[in-house]
């Protein structure tokens, strides 16, 4: 599988984009703060549903547009399709296949699988437990064909069920007589649904980190040396789901044991989204003790894993984007991502010295030479809107004069 041309519409600082790939190694060079970047994000958000740079759609719209939309060629068999995908800066984002019907850009997730190696990575690591949420979702919408529609229906849920308890913290817009029984009957109503989704996501998570484990704890000693032994140990907050077989009535005493805590601070103080992965290493959490060349490695190591358990269980092998890292690492590490991208079907490698670029053979865009098209293109176009403006302004006094 490969995309064999890309196109971007006010996708964050590209107002007009268009760009041809090839199979194999592709690289794109250029100076920082032209774009790169954000070339190879939109490729991770129509695989993957999300971005690893940003938590929400907002940012991925260039400013003052209402929307971005990326279209890919996709070559796969001898077959070429057509996915596009309409980011909304507010309300949902929709996805057309071969301009088929609209549909929710949830539905073709995973379709267009790719692996993203970025300098982020080592926050897998030492990062905030957000960072390491966000790369579970993202390997569980590209391994289970589900998840992704019940992670949206679980954050929907979980954004209603904190208003409510907000609501109950301040008091604000309650009927003094039957306003907060209402609202603790919404809360009950909430909360069943959000224990539902919950269990669910949670057993997700725990399937995708079984199916990582044993090739992450494989790969990280073929890069580090047999003797060193990390593992993926997967933190739940409804830990009642890996402890119970049937976990529901359990979590719900769990809420009504901190409900008056709930209400006191107005928010959801268990459930999915406050998850965790540890990364350990020889018995000990990474995170603590280990140095940051052996981060770098396991973050290494863990987007490896993820690569090998998509490609076995999708049969077919992901895009790999390698986003600025080489400036990231040192020759043993730089060798060993080389040697891992050059065994793929296509790779997407941003750098911003031409130093950067790994030898051998590559399909070489210059990002400055396509931003300059992009900026002449965007010319024609408005030079195009003015003339036919003109042309109308000149008709409609040519009809005012008549009569």
């Amino acid at each position: 599988m490969h995309i064999s041309r890309l196109a971007l519409d006010h996708y964050r600082s590209w107002d007009h984009c268009v760009l041809d790939f090839e199979p194999g190694i592709n690289i794109l060079q250029g100076s920082n703060g032209l774009g790169k970047t954000n070339i190879v994000e939109a490729v991770e958000v129509l695989s993957t549903g999300s971005s690893h740079r940003t938590s929400s759609s907002l940012p991925l719209v260039e400013k003052g547009h209402p929307s971005a939309t990326v279209r890919a060629n996709v070559e796969d068999a001898g077959e070429q399709r057509t996915y596009e995908i309409t980011i909304a800066a507010r309300g949902a984002n929709r996805a057309r296949v071969d301009g088929g019907k609209s549909q929710y850009m949830r539905d073709i997730v995973g379709l267009v699988p790719s692996v993203s190696f970025t300098p982020e990575d080592q926050r897998l690591v030492s990062g905030d437990p957000a960072t390491r949420r966000n790369f579970l979702n993202q390997a569980a919408s590209l391994l289970l064909p589900r998840y992704a529609q019940s992670l949206q229906q679980f954050t929907h849920v979980a954004k209603q069920r904190a208003a409510l308890l907000k609501q109950l913290s301040d008091g604000f817009g309650i009927d003094p007589e039957y306003g907060r029984q209402a609202v603790l009957s919404g809360l009950e109503v909430w909360t069943g649904q959000f224990i539902a989704l919950g269990v669910q996501l949670t057993k997700d998570r725990n399937d995708v980190i079984g199916l990582l484990r044993e090739p992450f704890t494989r790969i990280y000693a073929s890069l580090a040396g047999e003797e060193e032994q990390a593992d993926l140990v997967y933190e739940p907050s409804f830990d009642e789901v890996l402890l119970f077989d049937e976990p529901a009535a359990e979590i719900s005493r769990h809420f009504q044991r901190i409900y008056p805590g709930e209400v006191a601070r107005g928010q959801n103080l268990i459930g999915p989204q406050r998850d965790d992965l540890t990364l350990r290493l020889n018995d000990m959490p990474a995170r603590e003790f280990a140095s940051n060349g052996e981060m770098w490695t396991m973050a290494l190591a863990l987007k490896m894993a993820l690569y090998e358990v998509v490609s076995a269980q999708r049969d077919v092998k992901p895009i790999v984007i390698l986003d600025d890292v080489f400036a990231q690492l040192d020759e043993s590490r730089r060798g060993q991502i080389l040697d891992f991208a050059r065994r793929q079907d296509q790779v997407l490698i941003t750098v911003a010295a031409a130093s950067d670029i790994p030898q051998g053979e590559a399909h070489v865009i210059d990002v400055a030479a396509l931003r300059a098209q992009s900026q002449e293109t965007d010319g024609d176009i408005a030079a195009m809107a003015a003339m036919l403006a003109a042309g109308r302004g000149a008709q409609s006094q040519g009809i005012e004069a008549e009569s």
